[in-house]
């Protein structure tokens, strides 16, 4: 089969055009996988709503090659500023993140949603609008959909899975009659796009609590920013925020020269904290506004909704190109639930902190926190966690973790790194180059470190030839024939070493000192391995056997290959 061809299985139905049901469209269709993508909304939404994209987002755009337009067109925003009752209680400042995106990135929703449905376009994938999914049913044959057309058609489809990215009212979950615990908030808040004219840096953001209540400001370039604010009392019914009332709400609340013009989209709404129990069921998996709703607080739901839709993409990918077992699949939940209650817990704590008038989260906020800002790691922490560098699966069954010396270690994030490459796939060695610009998202990346000199290249060779005889031939193509077997058109193998020059850090800054070893990424830019080579291969071979390769696989590597 020819890697570049779509697969010919039943396409994966996925009920949602929002950025997260067109992230997992991208990750799918990446590795050529049939889609299809609903969404019974006959146009786009033209409103701004979520604005923020965070580092980690970004590296993952940048590993599918899309990051170039989002920066072109989003605002960068280097620093956070928390204030109380007019007083500055911290400054969050992002540069020291070890990113090449070290800010968080403003832009509107409908900016996000439209790039993202032009890159599926390059894949063939067009969002089919005005389609509703109308019933569905699963059971021991799979899943059945039933889909109404626009013009009144029904349409039978039987999809491999099924993917629910249908919001916070999700027909999916409720069909499914599965939970969605948690609590209403009492107030009701404001968003309005605004030009905000102030002496402000335009690469800062501000977030002021006050007796009066909350109201935060975020740049979005050209002098425009989003107000966000609480409500004293709420709005009569169908009512809109207007610029006066959004001026007087500023004047209150921000102790600062703030003028607001020219009001653009504008709109109340109230706030929820709800997620559900589990995020499968048999073929059908939730996703997005779908499985969590929270507060805007640290913009992280839409940034949540998108990594989880990349997890999944690709786990479902293997599972119908590799014949992977079905418990892979149970890993979306086991990995993705935990993120997904850290994240309602912390936007939570900071609702309340930021509109608390007295009692316990006052005193944190107005003391404790700006102590903890103050102290280095704490506030390095903090750094990580807004912009979700920190997110990892240490605990994913999925990661084979070894002790070396430094480096990352499996289920975290793979970070970039500058890096010659000696040998890669059909004999590619771009020379000095960037680690993501090796990684592409419809495959797994074995990357093989090793010494400049490279008289302890990494290699694998057949059986009759022990793997120190092979390292000592430098036989690079006997391991990709190894992972091969296991993982048909499904893994590329680089051979590298470090570099010198600007730019990124360095192979040992990032990934260590021990030489040789590997590093095995995921899809979706995660470690899922890593070890030292000989003594830790075999432990490899089994791993992706166990979890990524075909269940058919009819040979173990620990009896294809020995240690002298």
């Amino acid at each position: 089969m020819n890697p570049h061809d779509k697969l010919d299985v039943a396409p994966v139905l996925i009920v949602g055009a929002g950025p997260t049901g067109l992230a997992a469209a991208m990750s799918l269709a990446r590795a050529h996988i049939p889609v299809r993508l609903i969404d019974k909304a006959h146009e786009p939404s033209p409103y701004s709503r979520a604005i923020g994209l965070q580092a980690r987002t970004l590296e993952l755009f940048e590993q599918h090659r899309i990051v170039a337009p989002f920066l072109e067109l989003g605002h960068r925003a280097r620093v956070a500023n928390l204030y109380s009752n007019g007083q500055r209680l911290a400054r969050l400042d992002f540069d020291p993140l070890q990113t090449r995106y070290p800010y968080l990135l403003f832009l509107d929703q409908s900016e996000t949603e439209r790039l993202l449905t032009e890159h599926l376009k390059t894949f063939s994938v067009r969002i089919e609008r005005g389609v509703e999914l109308h019933d569905f049913s699963q059971g021991a044959a799979g899943v059945q959909a039933s889909l109404r057309h626009p013009n009144g058609r029904e349409e039978t489809l039987r999809p491999s899975y099924m993917i629910a990215a249908d919001g916070a009212h999700s027909l999916v979950r409720h069909r499914l009659d599965i939970g969605f615990a948690g609590k209403t908030y009492e107030q009701t808040f404001l968003l309005a796009d605004v030009q905000a004219d102030s002496d402000w840096p335009d690469d800062e953001f501000h977030i002021f609590a006050s007796g009066e209540g909350l109201a935060a400001l975020f740049p979005m370039g050209g002098g425009r920013a989003r107000l966000i604010a609480d409500l004293p009392t709420p709005p009569a019914a169908g009512a809109r925020p207007t610029l006066e009332e959004c001026r007087a709400l500023v004047e209150r609340r921000v102790h600062h020269r703030v003028k607001l013009s020219n009001l653009g989209w504008s709109s109340h709404f109230q706030l929820n904290s709800r997620m559900v129990d589990r995020l499968r069921v048999d073929r059908i998996f939730l996703a997005g506004d779908a499985a969590h709703v929270h507060s805007p607080a640290g913009a992280q739901g839409m940034n949540t909704g998108i990594q989880e839709a990349l997890n999944l993409g690709w786990k479902i990918a293997r599972m119908l190109a590799g014949g992977a077992s079905e418990r892979l699949l149970d890993t979306y939940h086991i990995e993705r639930h935990p993120i997904e209650r850290d994240v309602l817990r912390q936007s939570n704590m900071l609702t309340q902190m930021a509109g608390a008038e007295h009692g316990p989260m006052k005193l944190m906020r107005d003391h404790v926190m700006p102590a903890l800002a103050a102290i280095g790691p704490l506030r390095d922490a903090m750094r990580r966690t807004v912009s979700e560098l920190s997110i990892q699966y240490r605990r994913s069954p999925l990661t084979l973790e070894r002790l070396l010396d430094g480096g990352p270690r499996a289920g975290e994030r793979a970070p970039d790194a500058r890096v010659h490459v000696v040998d890669g796939p059909l004999g590619r060695a771009p020379g000095v180059c960037c680690l993501y610009d090796l990684h592409d998202p419809a495959w797994f990346s074995l990357f093989l470190l090793v010494t400049p000199t490279g008289e302890d290249d990494i290699a694998l060779a057949p059986a009759t030839i022990s793997i120190a005889h092979a390292m000592r031939d430098n036989d690079l193509g006997s391991l990709g024939d190894a992972l091969e077997r296991i993982l048909p058109n499904a893994v590329r193998v680089w051979r590298i070493t470090d570099t010198h020059g600007e730019g990124a850090r360095s192979l040992t800054d990032n990934y260590g000192r021990t030489r040789p070893s590997f590093y095995l990424v995921r899809p979706d830019g995660y470690i899922a391995a890593r070890g030292r080579a000989p003594s830790d291969v075999n432990g490899l071979l089994r791993h992706c056997e166990m979890w990524f390769g075909a269940s058919a696989a009819s040979e173990s590597p620990e009896r294809e290959y020995k240690e002298d």
